[in-house]
């Protein structure tokens, strides 16, 4: 899920051993071999630098830091901005892995050579969890979310549209939201979702290009994009399911339709293929942790009325209670490897002709 760009970044930091206090047991080894032994093992533990856009992300830096020892350095931000240090770092990164919505980010990435690749957990996949693994075991997927989810208000909305092209009607002028796909991760796959469904990009920008003369009205996250809803500025938002979801535990005024067809949107983990050698090492076990019993607690826990909401990928973890089942909604994949490569051509696109 992404986030409102002018909330407060989380910067977690801890564990780390100054150069001080290693110098201090260095100094203490002589006298004891438990001090010595406990001094060389902290030594051995790099920090894990994530990049994250996951509600839950502090959460799970905090349980797999305390269950591991290994320390961890949170880099919280929206999708977009992490891919933006990421290109701008790449001859020199300093990023360890990196856990956001959408596979077509992670093929962009790995096309670039900036994955780790061959690297899978034992675990037991389900269905959406084999669908989403890549070939090449580049990055690892940890969840299913929708994209878009409609959100409206029942009591001023009585008859919302059925189709993606009722949204173009005069009915709708000015009163349709959703997010930008520079700053929100979700929103390139959607709109890559329709120029799929609709037989490829030039389709799809006539659509989006209708869509904004019929009034459109962008938002930078879901944040902003479903306070638009609520403020009565817009009457139609078009945002993640788990965010819309989210908002309609917290207002039983709202409610969220999907539109035929909606895309599978993944959430995934790539490792950074330039890290050194003990912090790729790292971040394959934090991978694990999250994959793990009490990693998908976390998960499922750390942000109850957001990115916790999601489809799981392994056989024995079952969706929260508040979600649909998947079979009675019409869903599509697109493939990363195909539309991956697209994404900064179009997102310029979108940013020039849609948002501007």
């Amino acid at each position: 899920m992404t986030r409102t760009i002018t909330r407060n970044r989380f910067r977690f930091t801890a564990g780390a051993i100054g150069v001080g206090a290693l110098a201090l047991a260095a100094a203490a080894g002589c006298s004891s071999s438990s001090t010595s032994t406990a001094a060389s093992t902290s030594a051995a533990k790099v920090t894990l630098v994530v990049y994250s856009a996951q509600g839950y992300d502090q959460a799970m830096t905090k349980a797999f830091q305390k269950a591991t020892g290994i320390p961890v350095k949170l880099d919280d931000n929206s999708t977009g901005p992490l891919l933006t240090q990421i290109e701008a770092s790449k001859n020199n990164p300093n990023w360890g892995l990196l856990w956001v919505d959408g596979a077509t980010a992670f093929a962009g990435l790995d096309q670039q050579g900036l994955l780790q690749k061959g690297f899978e957990p034992k675990v037991g996949w389900n269905s959406l969890g084999q669908q989403s693994l890549p070939a090449d075991k580049s990055y690892t997927p940890t969840g299913v979310t929708l994209m878009a989810a409609l959100v409206y208000n029942r009591t001023k909305v009585t008859d919302p549209p059925t189709t993606w092209q009722q949204l173009l009607g005069p009915q709708w002028k000015g009163e349709v939201g959703m997010n930008d796909p520079s700053q929100s991760g979700p929103t390139y796959p959607f709109i890559a979702g329709m120029m799929n469904y609709l037989g490829g990009v030039s389709p799809g920008e006539s659509y989006f290009t209708k869509l904004k003369s019929n009034g459109l009205i962008i938002h930078p996250t879901n944040g902003p994009t479903l306070q638009a809803l609520t403020s009565g500025q817009i009457k139609l938002a078009l945002v993640q399911s788990s965010a819309g979801i989210g908002a309609v535990l917290g207002d039983k005024q709202l409610a969220v339709k999907y539109l035929d067809p909606v895309t599978l949107l993944p959430s995934a983990i790539g490792i950074d293929a330039k890290a050194p050698a003990a912090e790729r090492a790292e971040a394959e076990k934090f991978v694990d942790f999250v994959l793990s019993p009490a990693g998908q607690k976390v998960m499922q826990s750390g942000d109850p009325t957001g990115d916790s909401l999601y489809y799981p990928v392994l056989q024995d973890v079952s969706p929260l209670s508040s979600l649909p089942s998947l079979a009675s909604v019409k869903t599509q994949s697109i493939d990363p490897y195909t539309w991956g490569p697209k994404e900064a051509t179009i997102n310029t696109w979108f940013d020039s002709s849609i948002v501007r």
